[in-house]
């Protein structure tokens, strides 16, 4: 049992140390972000839903980014192992050319990544 416990935390320890290396905007950046058109008119939309999915997950981002680390929840760190995945599998898809103003990057800055900032 005490494996178990210790593999868990070591997952855990992995999951925050990823999400902090890809989430590379602060919680006041993302915030003014989400409140642009630009951020707005990115990113799938389930039906009958008016937020699209990484607009809502930009708001949780921010809720995560803002607590310390022994209080997040199960929860949490569910939704940071989404964002590690989508960061990652997003970015493996970047086009060509400059990328300031592609519905690309407006999509990862949803989801707490500037590339730009990486770069």
């Amino acid at each position: 049992m005490a494996q178990a416990a210790s593999s868990g935390q070591e997952e855990r320890g992995e999951i925050y140390q990823n999400f902090r290396d890809l989430v590379n905007m602060t919680p006041k950046q993302l915030e003014k972000w989400l409140q642009t058109e630009e951020s707005k008119k990115v990113g799938f939309r389930h039906e009958g839903e008016q937020e699209a999915v990484g607009h809502g997950s930009g708001r949780k981002i921010i809720q995560i980014l803002e607590q310390k680390k022994a209080d997040l929840s199960d929860d949490d760190y569910a939704h940071m192992k989404k964002v590690i995945s989508y960061i990652k599998r997003h970015s493996a898809q970047r086009p060509d050319g400059d990328i300031e103003d592609t519905r690309w990057r407006f999509s990862l800055m949803n989801w707490g990544h500037d590339p730009k900032q990486s770069q």
